[in-house]
């Protein structure tokens, strides 16, 4: 599976994580008990589906070797795996976050950090 997985986040509520020491979830995570995550390839249509329109967001970048077998792979949208990690994400598993831009056309314009993983 994909060694960085990535986590679209409000910019708010990453720095409580910044201010934790650790990220928690999102709201969708707590009530789904686990914090949901990207590939490269998804990330696109995640921020499309879920995010669109919205402005004060991060995309973060985060290390996928490190969480063992809190980190499970389960189909979602069109069968695809998508990462969902059962734990708490330790700041120091993230290897980069970016701000993710709002375009014009209310879709989000990835970073070029992001662009060079594809």
């Amino acid at each position: 599976m994909d060694k960085t997985i990535y986590k679209i986040v409000a910019q708010e509520l990453w720095q409580e994580a910044r201010r934790l020491g650790v990220f928690k979830g999102a709201p969708i995570d707590l009530k789904d008990g686990y914090i949901h995550f990207s590939t490269a390839a998804q990330a696109v249509e995640t921020a499309r589906l879920h995010f669109s329109g919205q402005a004060g967001l991060l995309l973060v970048a985060v290390d996928a070797t490190v969480f063992g077998d809190a980190l499970k792979w389960e189909p979602s949208r069109g069968g695809d795996l998508f990462p969902h990690l059962y734990a708490d994400l330790p700041l120091d598993a993230v290897h980069w976050e970016k701000p993710l831009a709002l375009g014009q056309d209310g879709l989000h314009v990835f970073p070029p950090a992001f662009e060079e993983t594809r």
